[in-house]
């Protein structure tokens, strides 16, 4: 494993803007030395403090999947004086990745059962890590259901792929927007209403990741269709700082997200009311 104290060089190949605003751009990142390549192992649903010399680091959750050999993908919502200087990179440029950090989503407990994928907004990033790892691995999984919702078309990530995903016989897709617009034939609502409506199998494992607001409401609807609080896994990487527990700013009741987390079951969880 690389150290998770110390950034490697990596190189940034590929810059995809996701939305016509240019507020959400992916970042494709190869190595730069053989042995960081070799070294750099990961699991879907951990994340890296992804940095610029001079300029600062941030974390993220790393979206690309394990099977993607070679390269780390992250999309980052330019919302800060750090994101803001991500966003001016381009293609040759070096930058730093320090992980990678914390823990992941169970996929072997995930193995021969049906798994619900739900999310919302740019925080797709880590589940798209997880689905394109499930697909990769397709016979180990049961029936593969994936509920994601955005304020509006434009703010889908990963539009190309999801296209993709919506032709596949092996897969469900749920996409859903807030509100009707014009031109749009898919779903309409909040994400916990979907996720109500869409016949769920409360005997399939769950994975939320998104707004706090739409895992805050969800949660209550899983419980409520008759999910096991054990069967349901979130990730609270928004509240993610230096990674390694030195600064304590990720602390929430007796866990410090970025050591026990930021993967949680809803049994970990249901006696910390300040988690979300």
């Amino acid at each position: 494993m690389c150290n998770g104290y110390l950034p490697i060089q990596m190189r940034v190949d590929k810059v995809l803007t996701e939305n016509p605003d240019k507020t959400l751009k992916t970042f494709e990142l190869s190595f730069l030395k053989d042995n960081d390549r070799e070294n750099f192992k990961y699991m879907p649903g951990q994340f890296c403090e992804f940095s610029i010399t001079g300029k600062g680091e941030s974390p993220f959750g790393i979206a690309s999947s394990p099977t993607e050999k070679d390269i780390l993908k992250f999309t980052v919502n330019r919302t800060g004086s750090v994101t803001k200087e991500i966003h001016y990179l381009r293609p040759g440029d070096i930058v730093g990745v320090r992980g990678p950090l914390g823990n992941w989503y169970p996929v072997g407990k995930f193995k021969g059962g049906d798994v619900v994928i739900i999310g919302g907004g740019f925080a797709f990033t880590t589940l798209r890590s997880l689905l394109v790892y499930m697909l990769e691995h397709r016979s180990d999984y049961g029936k593969i259901t994936v509920i994601y919702g955005a304020r509006n078309p434009d703010l889908f990530i990963y539009k190309e792929e999801l296209e993709a995903w919506d032709k596949r016989n092996d897969l469900i897709l749920h996409l859903t927007i807030d509100k009707a617009v014009e031109g749009w034939t898919k779903l309409c609502g909040f994400v916990p209403t979907v996720t109500k409506e869409v016949k769920l199998d409360p005997k399939s494992w769950a994975v939320v990741c998104g707004p706090p607001v739409m895992i805050k409401f969800t949660l209550p609807v899983l419980k409520e269709i008759g999910f096991n609080d054990g069967m349901v896994y979130t990730s609270l990487e928004r509240r993610m700082k230096c990674g390694i527990g030195k600064c304590g700013r990720c602390g929430i009741g007796s866990k410090y997200v970025c050591i026990d987390g930021p993967v949680f079951s809803l049994e970990e969880l249901k006696n910390i009311p300040e988690a979300f």
